[in-house]
């Protein structure tokens, strides 16, 4: 009785163990074919989806900047004859001049190549500029009855500026369009070359 059982253990140990069946389907050609077919698709779902809302996003991020800069110019020009500093006028001068001819030239492009409406701009962002205007436009109202306006003035557009020259640059490093790369290069230039006399303005002076 002994023996046969050691016989029988012999022979057990001896059988080729069984693969299951998962084992079979994840080692199966057909198997890892359809997993690559799976993930390519994917990554070209993933591919399309970046380009188009690149695309999209472009045209986009170019109304923003455009309803941005129409409203910095206008609140300089709200707020530039009651400002003391005749240098800190000039300055403002400048900066509304810089902000106009971006417009412009944002507005010729987007033209050429979306046919630009004004009035088809979202409403949600003609939202978002207005209430960022009249939060900019409430602060220097108050710092004018403060009798501190060139001071806020100065710190406010030094702040708006460096908020236009992020967006130029966002932008700018999105596009392939060698025309918008060139007037946001241009306006960006303009304007890191006016950013320090809003910076360093000093009432002192």
């Amino acid at each position: 009785m002994q023996g046969q059982e050691y016989l029988n253990q012999i022979s057990a140990s001896n059988r080729p163990v069984k693969q299951s069946k998962m084992t079979n389907v994840l080692s199966s050609k057909f198997f890892i074919i359809g997993v690559i077919a799976v993930v390519a698709l994917i990554i070209i779902i993933i591919l399309g989806s970046i380009l188009g809302g690149n695309k999209g996003g472009e045209k986009n991020n170019c109304y923003r900047l455009y309803l941005h800069l129409a409203a910095t110019a206008e609140v300089i020009d709200d707020y530039q004859n009651d400002i003391k500093s005749s240098n800190l006028r000039a300055s403002g001068a400048s900066l509304k001049g810089v902000l106009n001819n971006t417009t412009k030239d944002l507005t010729d492009y987007l033209t050429a190549k979306y046919q630009f409406k004004e009035k088809e701009i979202d409403k949600d962002f003609i939202a978002e500029a207005n209430t960022a205007k009249d939060g900019l436009e409430s602060e220097l109202f108050e710092a004018k009855i403060n009798g501190n306006l060139d001071r806020i003035f100065a710190h406010k557009m030094a702040y708006e500026i460096s908020l236009i020259a992020t967006e130029e640059t966002q932008i700018a490093n999105s596009t392939s369009n060698d025309t918008l790369k060139e007037l946001l290069t241009k306006s960006y230039g303009s304007l890191d070359s006016l950013y320090n006399n809003f910076n360093d303005f000093s009432e002192t002076k």
